[in-house]
């Protein structure tokens, strides 16, 4: 065959991609293709699975099952795969809009502050902070005094502010474009759970192949 029946096609999958409940699986929506103009919405639109409510909320996507779909369409086609060979995909359903609870806010908001707070006053009682900076006071102006109160408030608006800097993050506002630290372990966060995910569903594939060759077995 030539060149405009059998193309090449660069597939590189995507990492995780979501799609709605009740909707197949194209392949537009788990990877993407470079080849001929003339073959790239057909690929597009070839569907690869049809989610069942047994396969749950989360289903692996592996490029050995992309494959063969791509050559049913295309028997000859030159598939050269990019990265990563599988992709996770989430079922989600319909999204009710909410209100924001304020109440539920209150009750977050005063938790964290709280509970900051706590975290921060225990620490400073296990390493005698208030000790250390009266002494701090007393090396710096030479007479000891039992509440530094000047230094404590300055002290106090320090951690203040070094937390903002540390978070790179103030309500909605961020002082640079590098992720806050609450971000990247979101990011390592979201990485260990598809890696869990992966192995979990293909020790089901293992699974089921191999109740399938007993099956055979059995029944040869």
């Amino acid at each position: 065959m030539n060149a405009r029946t059998a193309p090449t096609i660069y597939i590189q999958l995507k990492n995780r991609v979501t799609v709605s409940k009740g909707k197949g699986v194209l392949l537009r929506d788990v990877a993407y293709l470079i080849t001929e103009p003339e073959w790239r919405e057909p690929l597009y639109s070839l569907m690869l699975l049809e989610p069942r409510h047994s396969d749950g909320n989360l289903i692996l996507i592996d490029l050995l099952t992309v494959i063969p779909r791509i050559h049913e369409l295309l028997p000859e086609a030159d598939i050269q795969p990019i990265g990563e060979g599988r992709t996770i995909v989430q079922i989600e359903g319909p999204v009710e809009a909410r209100k924001p609870s304020i109440a539920l806010f209150v009750l977050v908001w005063l938790l964290l502050f709280f509970g900051s707070a706590l975290t921060i006053m225990n620490f400073h009682a296990d390493v005698s902070m208030e000790e250390v900076q009266i002494r701090i006071v007393e090396m710096l102006t030479g007479r000891r005094d039992e509440h530094p109160y000047v230094f404590q408030i300055a002290y106090s608006l320090g951690i203040g502010f070094g937390m903002v800097i540390f978070f790179n993050h103030l309500f909605k506002k961020k002082w640079n474009e590098e992720p806050t630290p609450l971000e990247v372990e979101m990011f390592l966060y979201q990485k260990n759970i598809d890696l869990y995910v992966v192995n979990e569903e293909y020790s089901k594939m293992k699974r089921h192949e191999a109740e399938a060759d007993r099956h055979t077995e059995e029944g040869v």
